[in-house]
């Protein structure tokens, strides 16, 4: 479905006019397409030739207004149901946070003349099946400004594009930053997907523009909280085991045709994360990584994230992912695949272990180094993880004073 149709789909959907969607990838293979639609059930499929109704799945709740798969590339799909308060929810806290203009909104939520010209308008170029993509076409309904659909977004683009906000994942804004690109133009750019390197930050602040870091999920209807704090409405804590725990109107009803997993995911009206983090004080959250990511290696827990900060840290390090590959002596190896500085002259385990011995205990350093051309990514903006393993179990060094494994740019 292209974007404006899909705009005009979303706005009946939250509306309560229209029937709640279910927007998938268009590239999806045949086979994992098949998967999906098996998964969900849904009870028509909209395609370029028309209605297909054969499916006749179950209906949803009639508050549903928008089902999301959440699985990413790999694995059993799952299907967040999002209803369109706490869709709206989140939008309207969103462009309450940023100071964007959200006026002229009827009861429902979405601007009663539909969506318009003028100020205040977003580029869409994220996917709109995830839920950064669908995110930046809620507000733009709840705003009454039409979005700019791009399928990609480069220099040419963005000087070309006439908007004031825009949301990305950090690949995109380096990429920009490298090229040139007028960042400053955009009184807000939304960032989230994945950890955001500190270095990246500054050199977007160097050049003029205005970064917001977002944390959220599907489940949240996107991000939930900005620059650490939380919008308003939401609630952030923390179990005794560490995890993030969340609260509020933006959280989602439930997993579709999976009541057992729904139960498993929330507590008491908490939805319960993977994610470790702390929460201060002064309430604002700090992120440690995630549950499901920590490398257990010779009975020692290791977070990924902290490693990849301090490794993103280095001069002779552009970029860097942290992997546990399966090892019969330590249980997992700590292996780092990076794209160096220098490609024609990255640096070898030994030094890049020396350059981490103040930083990091020894056996969060990483063991085994593989150097790529760029991190393979997934269409969310996260890491692909599972593709990354696959690099680091083929290409890893065995011991510490070993010269480091080099791959080139993952397809």
């Amino acid at each position: 479905m292209r974007g404006p149709d899909l705009l005009a789909a979303l706005s009946a959907a939250l509306d309560g006019t229209g029937p709640a969607i279910l927007p998938l990838d268009r590239d999806l293979p045949a086979s994992r397409l098949r998967e999906v639609i098996a998964a969900f059930a849904p009870t028509a499929i909209v395609t370029a030739e028309g209605v297909d109704r054969s499916p006749a799945g179950p209906g949803v709740d009639e508050r549903v207004a928008v089902v999301l798969t959440t699985s990413g590339s790999t694995g059993t799909p799952k299907g967040a149901e999002l209803t369109g308060d706490a869709l709206l929810s989140s939008a309207r806290a969103s462009l309450a946070r940023i100071g964007a203009h959200a006026g002229g909104v009827r009861s429902g939520g979405v601007h009663p003349g539909g969506v318009h010209s003028g100020g205040g308008r977003w580029l869409c170029c994220l996917p709109t099946h995830h839920i950064s993509g669908l995110g930046v076409l809620v507000r733009s309904l709840v705003s009454g400004v039409e979005p700019v659909f791009a399928d990609r977004v480069d220099a040419a683009v963005l000087a070309a594009a006439p908007c004031d906000y825009v949301s990305l994942v950090p690949t995109q804004l380096r990429r920009l930053l490298d090229a040139g690109a007028p960042v400053e133009k955009f009184r807000t750019i939304l960032l989230g997907g994945a950890t955001t390197p500190a270095d990246l930050l500054d050199a977007a602040a160097v050049a003029g523009a205005r970064v917001v870091t977002t944390y959220g999920m599907t489940e949240t209807c996107g991000g939930c909280v900005y620059d650490g704090v939380p919008l308003d409405g939401v609630l952030v804590a923390t179990d005794a085991a560490g995890l993030i725990r969340i609260g509020g109107p933006v959280l989602f009803s439930g997993y579709r045709l999976a009541p057992e997993l729904t139960k498993a995911s929330i507590d008491g009206g908490w939805f319960v994360t993977s994610d470790l983090g702390e929460v201060g004080p002064d309430g604002t959250v700090a992120l440690r990584g995630r549950a499901d990511d920590v490398i257990n290696t010779g009975g020692e827990k290791v977070v990924p994230a902290q490693v990849e900060r301090v490794l993103r840290g280095l001069d002779c390090v552009s970029d860097a992912v942290v992997v546990g590959v399966p090892d019969a002596q330590w249980g997992e190896r700590v292996t780092a695949i990076m794209v160096p500085a220098d490609l024609a002259d990255p640096p070898s385990l030994a030094t890049l272990r020396l350059e981490l011995r103040d930083a990091l205990p020894g056996y969060a350093t990483p063991r085994a180094l593989v150097c790529v051309g760029e991190i393979p990514m997934l269409a969310s903006g996260k890491p692909d993880r599972l593709k990354l393993r696959m690099i680091a179990a083929r290409h890893y060094v065995s011991d510490a004073a070993g010269r480091a494994g080099t791959e080139g740019p993952p397809g």
